[in-house]
């Protein structure tokens, strides 16, 4: 009877996994069909040929620049966000964690507020923020927030608190009495604990930031300073028609480096989720 209950459970996950990951299979296989096989069958797998030219014909189709240009271009954006955004966020949930200063209770409450502030009420007031400053067409504005915890700050940075309350003051008070500051404490004694929530912050910052559409196309006007995003929508064009065999093969490869990551820190991931859930 346990055999059979067995059977079932994984016959249900294999089931709803398939489900789960239906638009991803079909995303690929039509990246491989012909441009008029795509919307006029049912059939997931190609019935005129795998059309791999799809990718070479997708990678050079835009004029005078590759999307291997727009991969770089998102890559940079990308590590910058993810690097500012481990140094602020982790800095920030040391202090409110650890640290005793004035209004701390208040300003960690009007922290935990802005999560529930809608980015667009934003948008305006930093763009003409950013306007002033002369930052518009650079990777300025997406990039120099992230250093001053402004990338999804109130998320991450409670993560970071919650980790941090878990790890056992004694350490701290070990530490104190060798001789170490607050930042020798954080550099040498916090951080080497915090690997699990530090992976956690990593991966979500790096796949918000990988697949952001809307603030490229805010502040970003050069094609050649194109990421990803922007490059998959220039195959949008109403002048012509558009290419979907070779627009579902680019899509798929700007799929992969964030499910890359993913899988690769998957264990890191699941165990910083984990601990900041029922750590207080």
């Amino acid at each position: 009877m346990d055999k059979l209950k067995r059977i079932m459970k994984y016959i249900f996950l294999i089931v709803f996994t398939l489900i789960m990951l239906y638009p991803i299979i079909w995303l690929f296989f039509s990246s491989l069909k012909q441009n008029n096989e795509i919307f006029t069958t049912i059939k997931i797998l190609p019935g005129d040929g795998w059309q791999w030219q799809n990718y070479i014909k997708g990678w050079t189709a835009l004029p005078r620049h590759t999307f291997g240009a727009f991969f770089i271009n998102s890559f940079t954006v990308t590590i910058l966000v993810v690097i500012g955004t481990l140094f602020s966020t982790s800095m920030a949930g040391y202090v409110f964690a650890r640290l005793y200063f004035p209004f701390k209770n208040i300003l960690f409450a009007l922290l935990m507020g802005t999560l529930m502030l809608p980015q667009q009420v934003l948008m305006i007031p930093r763009y003409v923020l950013f306007t002033q400053f002369g930052w518009v067409n650079s990777y300025l504005p997406l990039t120099v927030p992230a250093f001053a915890a402004q990338f999804a700050g109130g998320f991450f940075i409670y993560l970071m608190v919650q980790f941090i309350r878990g790890i056992p003051r004694e350490i701290d008070e070990a530490a104190v009495i060798d001789g170490c500051g607050y930042l020798r404490i954080f550099w040498n004694v916090i951080l080497p604990n915090c690997k699990p929530a530090l992976f956690s912050v990593g991966l979500f910052a790096f796949m918000w930031s990988w697949s952001d559409f809307l603030n490229h196309l805010l502040y970003i006007n050069d094609v050649g300073k194109f990421t990803v995003p922007l490059g998959l929508r220039m195959f949008l064009d109403n002048a012509a028609a558009v290419n979907w065999g070779s627009l579902f093969a680019m899509s798929v490869l700007a799929l992969l480096p964030s499910l890359i990551i993913f899988f690769l820190a998957q264990k890191h991931f699941v165990e910083g989720i984990a601990t900041t859930g029922v750590k207080g």
